[in-house]
């Protein structure tokens, strides 16, 4: 399993979605990541991400991104693979075309899935 973040991409219609999966130790850890990734790529429209700690506690975030359309699809991904301590980040530039809630839950998907991919798990 890789220590430093993995990343994995996603392009649709113009946007690109850049993905990043890392393993985190807490919440305070995750939320520090966050911020990082916020920070680094303060010029993109959209910075979603969720994360597991456990099997109660999980966090997600849209930002800015119709409900349920980014951070859910994140966190399916890394359900699907039953993984825990994990934090994945999806940051979106948009490319001027809309692509719908149903293309949007694709493209964070298959960015998070990207990641998640080349982290080697």
């Amino acid at each position: 399993m890789a220590t430093i973040p993995a990343e994995g991409i996603y392009k649709d219609r113009g946007s690109k979605f850049l993905a990043f999966a890392e393993p985190i130790a807490d919440e305070d850890a995750a939320k520090a990541r966050i911020a990082w990734y916020k920070k680094k790529y303060h010029d993109a429209r959209h910075v979603c991400y969720a994360y597991r700690l456990g099997p109660n506690l999980w966090r997600t975030k849209d930002d800015g991104e119709p409900h349920g359309t980014a951070g859910a699809p994140i966190l399916r991904s890394i359900d699907a693979r039953g993984l825990d301590n994990i934090l994945v980040v999806v940051v979106r530039y948009f490319g001027g075309t809309l692509l719908g809630t149903g293309g949007l839950m694709v493209a964070y998907r298959e960015a998070a899935k990207a990641a998640l991919d080349n982290w080697g798990i």
